[in-house]
């Protein structure tokens, strides 16, 4: 029997395998292993993940220096950084953009966490970004909250793609679908192309980090799976509507579902728990470098997720029924995460300028 490689038979299902987490030292070497023999075929990023990457290191003392020196606050030398590591990494990704024809390739740069409830200075964050970056595969990462919705229309009628990010329910899913498609239908208005990407970034592991303590032995570890195949099902569902099928006939690409945050925060559990879970086609799983690997060296993942969500989804009736309100948790869940990424951001903001100050006198 000949050696299969487990990455390539999930990709085989027809879910993209993307990498989140970016470092210079990956940078290096490890993200093209990651592509020409993992099947790994894009990227994501968030304040967490950079702030781990340029404290944790002394790869950035250099560049850190010299921007301090020349008077740049810290924000702008956060920005400076990650739009040089990200896009090394777009140019890794260049050939996989083109061999799949946009649908895989991307990488994504989030904008400041400190405008989550700011539509109009998200939309100018954004836009810059874009434009400073000038990479055909660069996905601006928009938090998906309730004054992020309206950014995410905005951007999308600009022609700018969108990662949508901090979406916790099939509610909040929606939402962020139905802006992209406004966005679509608003180009459509005025003669536009329809050729702009997005993902809608949904994410899983925190659901049962939260609500374990709360829930009997028979429902624990159940409800991040049971959110997924939820919102696959009515991902499934909205794009089979006509309201969708006369934007693709028009040339329209489906805002993909992403499943994010599936590394499982239990020990004990496995760590191919959510990824294997929630194999889909026509979605994509970003995976932190431990599921990848976790991934890559176990056996081969074979279920695949019915349209409908299949029997997964059963545990959120049971949830309710055992007294949890599972719209109340999002929120919950939603404002977490937002407030994560400012603390990550914050610290981030610190550790840059601890740095620079320190650098720039030797510079």
């Amino acid at each position: 029997m000949t050696d299969t490689v487990p990455t390539a038979v999930l990709a085989m299902t027809g879910q993209s395998i993307w990498v989140d987490n970016i470092t210079r030292d990956m940078l290096r070497g490890q993200l093209q292993e990651y592509i020409a023999r993992w099947s790994v075929v894009g990227l994501t990023s968030n304040p967490t993940i950079f702030a781990k990457a340029i404290s944790g290191s002394r790869d950035y003392d250099a560049q850190v220096a010299e921007l301090a020196a020349r008077g740049m606050d810290e924000e702008a030398i956060f920005f400076e950084l990650a739009l040089s590591d990200l896009g090394r990494a777009c140019e890794l990704f260049l050939p996989t953009f083109a061999r799949t024809g946009g649908v895989d390739g991307w990488c994504s740069l989030e904008v400041s966490p400190l405008l989550a409830d700011d539509a109009r200075s998200t939309v100018d964050q954004a836009l810059a970004l874009h434009a400073r970056a000038g990479r055909p595969n660069l996905f601006i990462k928009v938090p998906g909250t309730a004054e992020g919705v309206p950014a995410i229309e905005e951007l999308t009628w600009r022609g700018v793609p969108v990662n949508v990010t901090l979406l916790f329910s099939t509610a909040h899913w929606r939402a962020a679908a139905e802006a992209y498609v406004r966005g679509l239908e608003r180009r459509v208005a005025e003669g536009k192309s329809l050729d702009v990407c997005s993902v809608a970034s949904l994410f899983i592991s925190r659901w049962d980090t939260l609500l374990d303590p709360k829930l009997p032995a028979a429902l624990k570890n159940r409800i991040g799976l049971g959110i997924g195949a939820d919102c696959y099902a009515e991902y499934v569902a909205m794009h089979a509507t006509p309201r969708w099928l006369a934007l693709e006939a028009k040339g329209a690409r489906p805002q993909r579902l992403l499943f994010a945050s599936t590394s499982t925060k239990d020990p004990a559990l496995p760590a191919t728990l959510y990824a294997a879970g929630l194999a889909a086609p026509r979605t994509v799983d970003t995976m932190p470098e431990a599921t990848l690997k976790a991934i890559h060296a176990g056996p081969p993942v074979t279920a695949v997720l019915p349209t409908d969500g299949g029997p997964l989804r059963r545990a959120l009736a049971e949830a309710r029924a055992a007294g949890i309100d599972l719209d109340a948790a999002a929120a919950e869940l939603q404002a977490q995460g937002a407030k994560s990424f400012v603390q990550s951001w914050n610290d981030l903001l610190t550790d840059i300028r601890a740095k620079g100050g320190a650098l720039a006198a030797r510079w």
